[in-house]
C-alpha cells in the first residue's frame, strides 16, 4: 500500500498522507461509493503539503513536463522537502498517476519507490473529485479558473505551428483556385452568349476568356469601332495587329443586332467582374507558388505546384500525405473508381490526382500505369523529405524529377536510368553545397563589417599614437627649455 499520494493540479503540486486504504476491499461497491463521499474519503487521505505554481507560464511548463513524463527541478525540490528520507528499515512509497512520471521520479529521488496500481488510481480519482475542498488554501473559484486558463494555454501550445510552413493555407488556396476556374469559365461563357447578340463575330476571333472580356469592355458598342483603335486593341490581344485589324473589320460588317445603352452597360459591368476575377486568379496562383516553395519545395519541383497542392489538400495535410504509402498516393483522388472496381471485380484505377502531372501525359498508353506507379513512389519520398526537413531545399526534388524523366526515356529507348543510391547521394551532396554557399553569403557581409571596424580601429589607434608622441615631444622640449633657463639663472646669480 502507498504511504503518500502526489496530485498534480492546475494550481500546483499537492502531497497527501494515506491514513488507511484496504487494497482487497477497494473493488467493492461500498468502497467505490465512499470515494465520492467527502466525510468518508477525508478519513483516508490528509493534505500534507501544497505548493502553488508561480504564474500561468510556470504552470504550463510543469504541465508539459508531466505530459512527457519528466520530473523537473521544481517537483524534485518539493518532494525532497516534504517526504521523509527512506532507509533500509522504513521504505517510502509514493502513489503517482502517470507511469512514465513514476519512473522518472523513482530514478531522480534516491530511496523513493513509486506506485501506479489500481488502488493508487482510485485514491487519486477521489482526490481529484474532492480537490477544491481538500485544498483549503484556495479561494472559491480559483480551482476552476486555473483549470480553464491552463487548459487553453496547453491546447494553444500543442497546436502551435510554424506560420511559414502552414499547409492549411495551401489547402484553402487550391480549393479557391479550383472554384475560381469553374466560376470564371461559367461567367465568361455567359458574357460570350450575352455579347454575341450584338457582336457575334468577336467570338471566332478571340477565344481566350480574359481577352474576350477585355475586348468587350474596350469596344462596347460595335458601331463606335474605327481604325484609330488599332493600337489599343493590339495591346489587349498580346500586340497582335492582325487580330486587332480582324476585329475592326468584323465590327464594320457585323450581322449582330443593335443594343440599348442600359443593356450594354450591364454587359460591360459583368465583363469587368470577369476581368477582376481573372486577375485575382493570377494573383492567387502566384501566392500558391510562393507558399508551396516554402512548405513543399521538393514535391512542387517534382510534379508542379498545382498537382502537389491538390495532393496535400486531398490527404488533409502534408503530414498525412507523408504517412501514405506510394500505392495510396498513386490512386489518391480515384477512391470511387477503386471501390467500384473492388465491388464489381473489375480493373482497379492506375492513377488519381497524379494523372494531371505532365509525366503521365508524356508516357505512351502502355506505360502510363508503370510511370504512375514510379511517380507515386517519388512523390511519397519528396513529401516525407518536405515534411520532416527543417530547412526547405529543392535539391531532392530536382534529382527525383530527373529520375522520372530518365525512367520515361528508359521506356522509349532502353537507356538504363540512374540508380536510387547514386541519385540520393548526389542530392545530399548538392544540398550540403547549397547550404554551405548560403552560410558563406551570410558570413561575407559580417566579415566585411568586421574588417571595416578593425580598419577603423587601427586608424584610430595610429592617430592616438601620433597625438601622444607629439604631446610627449612638446613636453620633453618644454622640460629641456626649463632646465636651460634654470641654468642661465644660476649663472647670472653667481656673476
Amino acid at each position: 500500500m502507498v504511504d503518500y499520494l502526489l496530485y498534480e493540479s492546475a494550481t500546483g503540486y499537492s502531497l497527501f498522507d494515506v491514513l488507511g486504504a484496504d487494497e482487497i476491499a477497494s473493488k467493492t461497491k461500498e468502497v467505490q461509493k465512499s470515494l465520492q463521499d467527502l466525510s468518508k474519503f477525508g478519513k483516508v487521505v490528509k493534505l500534507r503539503s501544497f505548493i502553488p505554481f508561480k504564474n500561468a507560464a510556470h504552470a504550463l511548463e510543469n504541465a508539459n513536463d508531466i505530459s512527457e513524463g519528466v520530473m523537473n527541478d521544481f517537483l524534485k525540490n518539493f518532494l525532497e522537502m516534504n517526504l521523509p528520507k527512506a532507509s533500509k528499515k522504513n521504505s517510502v512509497k509514493l502513489g503517482v498517476q502517470d507511469k512514465n512520471l513514476a519512473v522518472s521520479i523513482k530514478g531522480g529521488v534516491d530511496g523513493l519507490d513509486c506506485d501506479s496500481s489500481e488502488l493508487t488510481q482510485d485514491l487519486l480519482r477521489g482526490v481529484r473529485y474532492h480537490g477544491d475542498k481538500l485544498l483549503k488554501q484556495l479561494s472559491p473559484g480559483d480551482f476552476e479558473r486555473a483549470q480553464l486558463g491552463l487548459g487553453h494555454s496547453y491546447s494553444r501550445a500543442k497546436v502551435k505551428f510554424n506560420v511559414n510552413r502552414n499547409d492549411n493555407m495551401i489547402i484553402q488556396a487550391i480549393a479557391i483556385l479550383d472554384q475560381l476556374d469553374k466560376d470564371i469559365n461559367t461567367f465568361a461563357m455567359r458574357v460570350k452568349e450575352w455579347y454575341s447578340w450584338h457582336f457575334p463575330e468577336l467570338l471566332r476571333i478571340v477565344n481566350a476568356n480574359d481577352k474576350y472580356a477585355e475586348c468587350v469592355k474596350f469596344i462596347g458598342d460595335k458601331n463606335t469601332v474605327n481604325d484609330d483603335m488599332l493600337h489599343d486593341l493590339a495591346a489587349i490581344v498580346d500586340d497582335d495587329k492582325d487580330i486587332a485589324q480582324s476585329i475592326i473589320n468584323a465590327a464594320k460588317i457585323s450581322m449582330g443586332q443593335d443594343i440599348s445603352e442600359i443593356d450594354l452597360e450591364n454587359i460591360i459591368s459583368f465583363a469587368d467582374r470577369v476581368i477582376n476575377l481573372t486577375n485575382y486568379r493570377k494573383q492567387l496562383y502566384s501566392y500558391l507558388v510562393n507558399k508551396m516553395a516554402v512548405v513543399a519545395p521538393n514535391l512542387s519541383e517534382l510534379i508542379g505546384e498545382v498537382v502537389a497542392a491538390r495532393l496535400i489538400s486531398h490527404a488533409g495535410s502534408l503530414t498525412n500525405l507523408s504517412k501514405c504509402p506510394a500505392s495510396t498516393v498513386q490512386i489518391l483522388g480515384a477512391e470511387k473508381a477503386l471501390f467500384r472496381a473492388l465491388k464489381t471485380r473489375g480493373n482497379t484505377p492506375k492513377y488519381g490526382i497524379i494523372y494531371h502531372s505532365s509525366f503521365i501525359g508524356k508516357a505512351a498508353a502502355k506505360n502510363k500505369g508503370r510511370i504512375s506507379r514510379f511517380l507515386a513512389n517519388k512523390c511519397s519520398i519528396a513529401s516525407r523529405i518536405d515534411n520532416f526537413s527543417d530547412i526547405p531545399t529543392t535539391s531532392f526534388g530536382q534529382i527525383l524529377h530527373r529520375q522520372v524523366e530518365e525512367r520515361l526515356n528508359f521506356y522509349d529507348t532502353g537507356v538504363p536510368p540512374t540508380r536510387n543510391s547514386v541519385a540520393m547521394a548526389q542530392a545530399v551532396t548538392k544540398t550540403k553545397t547549397d547550404l554551405a554557399a548560403d552560410d558563406m553569403d551570410v558570413e561575407e557581409p559580417a566579415a566585411a563589417v568586421k574588417s571595416e571596424k578593425s580598419s577603423k580601429k587601427e586608424k584610430k589607434d595610429k592617430k592616438d599614437k601620433k597625438e601622444k608622441s607629439k604631446k610627449k615631444r612638446s613636453s620633453d622640449a618644454g622640460l629641456e627649455g626649463d632646465k636651460h633657463s634654470k641654468k642661465k639663472s644660476k649663472k647670472s646669480k653667481k656673476e
